[in-house]
């Protein structure tokens, strides 16, 4: 409902508005009447109405004073003018004042129903659009994180006018001085792939949620500034001096202090571990760009300098080359390689790997990317040698490709030299022990504890690992390749031979016979029977007794 208020010196008028007009079927409700201006502008003071029904003659404030006073102080509220035909001076002043309409004396109430019509319609429509800019503020108020965000980001990444940057800040409602001095950090979750692919969609989103929080309560308690996520694993921070009259020395500081807790709560609390690059210091929003250029060239080093760690650009700096220019990896150390695993030299191995590695560290132009061909030539060159010894086998291929994805998806040179030499020595190990025959007498033991033990249902190649002192792996790989069977084979030959033995003698029951060789179960027993030699159990036995 809008309130109206009815302003006359004639009671007769105002009573008769009030009792011969239907104004609630206009939506409306008479909030009261005065017979004078001032003691209408008085209520007004106290309730301001929608609209004011006034006359235009009145002995003490007539209604062009009072019109004049609403507009200056409630411009919103509508007026119409009541007036007699002799009144046209006030009137053309009346109009003059933005009143919305007028009525001549005597009032017509069909007039006065047209009026009402076109006054309530303009009301309708400031209403409604004055509900819009509240729902809009509302929506914007609600959405304000993200143009933080999206103005955050774009700080990162493009060249913004020094005039828009003051005006975006200050509508955004953030504290970043124009001319303060700022740092950029750039969080990097280490192993990425791995940290996606163990949990939900659901639980990434709370696991970025959380990141977010931490770091930015860090940053609140250390420093001023703001954090966001600059895309997946990745946040980046804008963080800014708390005092300037703070000195440098002092502020970077508290800046290494700030990264190291980031790392080590984000460790504690979400067990993750991340890298941290700092960029330098400097003037002004207008030069993040280039401060966030810096800290994500210090993120992507952590190839050689390793991950779960806070790099600065100082940390950066190219180390002197001979001649000006970085050391190469030299296809000559591949020959000392090939020539140490032929003899089975694991201690030259490693020699040649440490010199390999040491170049590698000291290429750091060439980044990652070329470390990692590097790898991938020597295990390549590994390969190709257990093949002309004629050491492959399925197994050894499987083993090969878990390798070789692993060279892909590692982070670091370090993390990649332990995949290579782990690989180079057990090939090491394998080539020395096929030259001296060791591994025949390795197979032969491991039979002879399957020949011992077979009667025991819960024996397995991790318990035969045990006794000859190595992994199950490389027991199932050496046995396969030397006998052309896997463990589980052989160990299913020697007890279907048993079975076999104990079937001919009619004593022996057939869930005796399935216990006594290691079974539990005598129809999985039968299956298996059936399976190797081709009848069943009973069979079996009515041909041969």
């Amino acid at each position: 409902m809008y309130k109206l208020l009815v302003v006359d010196d004639e009671i007769t008028v105002r009573t008769g508005l009030q009792s011969y007009f239907n104004w609630s079927s206009f939506g409306i409700e008479i909030m009261g009447e005065a017979d004078d201006g001032d003691v209408a502008f008085e209520m007004i003071q106290q309730e301001t109405p929608d609209l004011v029904l006034t006359d235009v003659r009145m002995p003490n404030m007539d209604g062009i004073t009072l019109a004049r006073l609403i507009n200056e102080r409630y411009p919103q509220v509508k007026i119409i003018f009541v007036s007699g035909y002799d009144d046209a001076d006030y009137l053309k002043s009346a109009m003059k004042l933005s009143a919305v309409d007028y009525i001549f004396k005597p009032v017509n109430l069909e007039e006065l129903s047209s009026v009402l019509r076109h006054v309530v319609s303009n009301l309708d429509e400031q209403r409604a659009e004055q509900r819009r800019k509240e729902e809009l503020q509302v929506r914007l108020k609600e959405g304000m994180p993200v143009l933080r965000e999206k103005f955050l980001l774009s700080l990162m990444g493009s060249n913004i006018q020094n005039r828009d940057i003051r005006e975006r800040v200050e509508f955004l409602e953030l504290c970043l001085p124009e001319e303060a001095s700022y740092w950029v950090i750039v969080i990097s979750v280490d192993d990425l792939p791995g940290v996606m692919s163990v949990r939900s969609e659901r639980d990434r989103q709370l696991l970025w949620y959380s990141i977010h929080n931490i770091c930015q309560e860090l940053i609140d308690s250390h420093m001023g500034g703001y954090v966001f996520e600059h895309q997946t694993g990745e946040f980046a921070g804008i963080l800014r001096k708390s005092d300037e009259g703070e000195e440098a020395g002092d502020a970077a500081e508290v800046l290494l202090e700030l990264a190291g807790q980031i790392r080590d709560n984000l460790e504690r609390w979400l067990k993750i571990s991340v890298t941290i690059g700092i960029s330098d210091r400097v003037t002004g929003l207008s030069n993040l760009s280039s401060c966030y250029r810096q800290a994500r060239e210090a993120v992507n080093h952590k190839w050689y300098l390793g991950k779960n760690r806070v790099i600065t650009m100082n940390s950066l700096e190219t180390p002197e080359q001979e001649n000006g220019s970085a050391s190469r990896h030299e296809f000559a150390y591949d020959e000392e390689l090939i020539s140490a695993l032929k003899a089975a030299n694991a201690e030259k191995l490693k020699e040649v790997l440490d010199t390999i590695f040491a170049d590698l560290n000291r290429n750091r132009p060439d980044g990652l990317k070329y470390g990692r061909n590097v790898c991938m030539q020597i295990f390549l060159a590994a390969g190709q040698l257990l093949l002309e010894l004629n050491m492959q086998s399925e197994e050894l291929e499987s083993a090969e490709s878990a390798v070789w994805e692993s060279l892909l998806d590692r982070e670091t040179l370090g993390e990649m030299r332990d995949i290579l030499e782990a690989y180079l020595l057990a090939a090491c190990e394998r080539i020395g022990e096929k030259r001296t025959g060791k591994v025949a007498n390795l197979v032969e033991r491991v039979r002879a504890i399957i020949d011992r033990d077979y009667a025991d249902g819960s024996l397995t190649v991790t318990d035969i690992g045990r006794e000859v002192f190595l992994t199950p792996t490389y027991v199932s790989l050496l046995f396969k390749q030397e006998t052309g069977q896997t463990v589980g084979e052989y160990m299913t030959q020697v007890r279907m031979e048993r079975a076999k033995e104990m079937l001919r003698d009619p004593q022996y029951k057939f869930y005796d016979i399935c216990y006594a060789i290691g079974y539990t179960d005598p129809s999985y027993f039968t299956k298996l029977f059936k399976k190797t030699t081709g009848v069943t159990p009973s069979g079996y036995r009515e041909k041969y007794v």
